[in-house]
């Protein structure tokens, strides 16, 4: 819930800031705690699943998008902005999910694949319509 709570701060208020950079630090810190604990989770397959590779993936994504921060190489903002909101999409992708999979009477896996790509394929039309390139 601070990954949500700080993402959405960030993806709202203007960059650039030092609060900016205080807050994504803060966002960068709780999405590595949450997917480390997500990749110790083994009760739902048994083992290695989807889900973990959805956790590596999120890690990749805001563990880029810090980089590209760090580095500040030629075109690093844009970069920055998509894997960052690449990465609070996907945040929001996992809590629909979450939510719809708590829903009586939905099977599991339908939940999860609507959720999922519902709100991935509208964070990506927001983010191509809305990060400057």
């Amino acid at each position: 819930m601070l990954a949500i709570g700080l993402g959405g701060a960030v993806v709202v208020m203007r960059k650039g800031t030092p609060r900016h950079r205080w807050l994504g630090r803060a966002y960068l810190v709780g999405m590595l705690l949450l997917n480390v604990s997500a990749l110790m989770i083994y009760e739902l397959f048994g083992g290695f699943g989807m889900f973990h590779w959805a956790a590596l993936a999120s890690l990749a994504t805001v563990l880029a998008g810090y980089l590209e921060a760090r580095r500040r190489k030629p075109g690093w903002k844009v970069r920055h902005a998509f894997y960052m909101s690449g990465s609070y999409v996907g945040l929001i992708a996992a809590l629909a999910a979450e939510i719809l999979t708590r829903t009586p009477l939905l099977p599991f896996f339908g939940s999860v694949a609507v959720a999922s790509f519902s709100v991935i394929a509208v964070g990506l039309w927001l983010m191509f319509r809305y990060i400057p390139r």
